[in-house]
């Protein structure tokens, strides 16, 4: 089945949506963009990606387009139209598309931002076989840019890590500067050690995950004591559980850091326990 997408205002057939070769996210990787996930069919943590989209637009200077106003209902409409129960729909802008190849940023009141959405389906996605059973990183050296708290489309070294971890029987890799833990190649690292949830603290090193302010606020209802600091390797291989979230994943339990064992080496009572409160919460508010 051909999926419905939406290119700079018109929703078309995916094997008829065209971007200029000129456009600045193809040429630059000047581009920003947000993955929502849907799940019974609702959006969930919406106007959290949109106040970060909108973020990522202004540290880069970028205008926003003229569809923001209208992006809850462009997303509604995708869903519905491609019949998503439960998967994601991505979204990005670019600066857009000059006439011409340069590195100096083209004239915004000529060059419109490239507006792109499209849907995954991904039944399944709320009872993941990962939850269950937890997943393995690996460490690898943290050398992106020093802006990561920017959702932007340069994610050739995270791939990079993904592969990394896959070569090595694993299924992703944190990275690892100075010493410390900033997040995973896709989503926010945390441990936990004597009940503690303790997780980098929010800065331009790590992206100020959606899915993180959410299980942090409802650990903290909970009374969870959180920790928000930096964390080393050998800390996470020490602790008592370990755990990633994100849009797509939720939260996952981490049974494993370079081949030694979490805790148990099995997912633990307080990954397991956020990832139940995450989702009941998040469907109670999905729009």
């Amino acid at each position: 089945m051909t999926r419905t997408v939406y290119v700079n205002g018109e929703y078309l057939p995916e094997n008829e949506a065209k971007v200029s070769i000129f456009d600045r996210g193809f040429l630059m990787a000047d581009g920003v963009y947000e993955v929502t996930s849907v799940l019974g069919g609702k959006l969930i943590d919406f106007d959290g990606h949109l106040k970060r989209l909108e973020r990522s637009l202004n540290e880069l200077d970028m205008p926003k387009p003229a569809a923001f106003d209208d992006l809850l209902e462009i997303h509604r409409k995708l869903v519905a139209e491609n019949g998503i129960t439960e998967g994601m729909v991505y979204l990005q802008v670019t600066r857009g598309a000059p006439d011409d190849r340069d590195f100096v940023f083209p004239d915004a009141e000529t060059t419109e931002p490239t507006v792109v959405l499209f849907t995954q389906n991904k039944p399944g996605l709320a009872n993941s076989p990962a939850a269950k059973t937890g997943i393995k990183v690996i460490s690898i050296d943290d050398i992106r840019w020093g802006r990561r708290d920017i959702k932007t489309v340069q994610l050739l070294y995270p791939s990079m890590g993904k592969m990394m971890a896959k070569a090595q029987g694993c299924d992703d890799a944190w990275m690892v500067e100075d010493g410390a833990v900033t997040e995973g190649t896709s989503n926010n690292a945390y441990i936990v050690k004597d009940g503690v949830i303790i997780t980098r603290n929010l800065s331009t090193d790590i992206l100020h995950g959606i899915t993180r302010a959410a299980v942090l606020r409802f650990a903290r209802e909970a009374q969870m004591k959180v920790e928000e600091r930096p964390f080393t390797i050998e800390e996470a291989k020490a602790a008592d559980e370990a755990f990633v979230t994100s849009a797509s994943t939720f939260v996952f339990p981490v049974v494993e850091v370079d081949g030694a064992a979490v805790g148990t080496g099995s997912p633990g009572p307080v990954a397991t326990r956020l990832r139940e409160i995450y989702l009941e919460e998040s469907l109670k508010a999905g729009v």
